[in-house]
């Protein structure tokens, strides 16, 4: 309950403090990138229920050849990569929070082909709403530079990368608290 009244606090006010770079980097986007502002993709959220999450549009249009990115990632437009640097891509993800689909803190969302692959005790994690930042995310802050240096992203992500996101997240959920909230919402700030 708590946990909850601070999502819509936070993001309410997050929102309306950071709606001029919104504004901003939407604009940008319509100038430089032809094509839709915003990218929404199908996630797994609470309950294994799916919701439609909303971020800005980094990549190029109709590419959908991988779900794997790497730093450097032909698919990701100059403007883009910016947004992913600093992580101003995922700023339209509060109106997800504001909404209930999501939480601040929480384990990412996953496509649903990554949530399919859960299995026994780690199908608590569906029990949590899904967040803009957690544990793991904060782990993996340079995911894309991590796989840009492996042969095979894709493979280690799967067998490495993915693997251990849902063992992070399974502590969570074990050692969840509003405290621990509160140092993951700090450390992913001063990442």
């Amino acid at each position: 309950m708590i946990k909850r009244g601070f999502d819509i606090i936070a993001s309410f006010f997050g929102l309306l403090l950071v709606s001029p770079v919104i504004l901003a980097i939407y604009v940008l986007i319509k100038i430089r990138m032809p094509g839709p502002a915003f990218f929404r993709q199908k996630r797994t959220g609470k309950e294994g229920k799916l919701f439609s999450m909303i971020k800005f549009r980094t990549m190029v249009i109709n590419d959908e050849s991988n779900t794997t990115s790497v730093l450097g990632d032909k698919r990701i437009t100059p403007l883009g990569s910016v947004l992913r640097r600093y992580k101003l891509d995922e700023l339209p993800e509060l109106w997800n929070v504001l909404m209930g689909e999501m939480s601040l803190v929480g384990p990412r969302p996953d496509v649903p082909e990554f949530t399919q692959r859960l299995a026994g005790e780690e199908k608590l994690i569906l029990a949590l709403r899904p967040g803009i930042t957690g544990p793991a995310s904060v782990k993996y802050s340079n995911e894309e530079e991590l796989l840009a240096g492996v042969p095979d992203p894709k493979k280690f992500t799967d067998e490495v990368i993915w693997p251990d996101k849902v063992r992070i997240n399974l502590d969570y959920y074990y050692n969840r608290s509003f405290f621990l909230d509160l140092q993951i919402i700090v450390s992913t700030l001063f990442r």
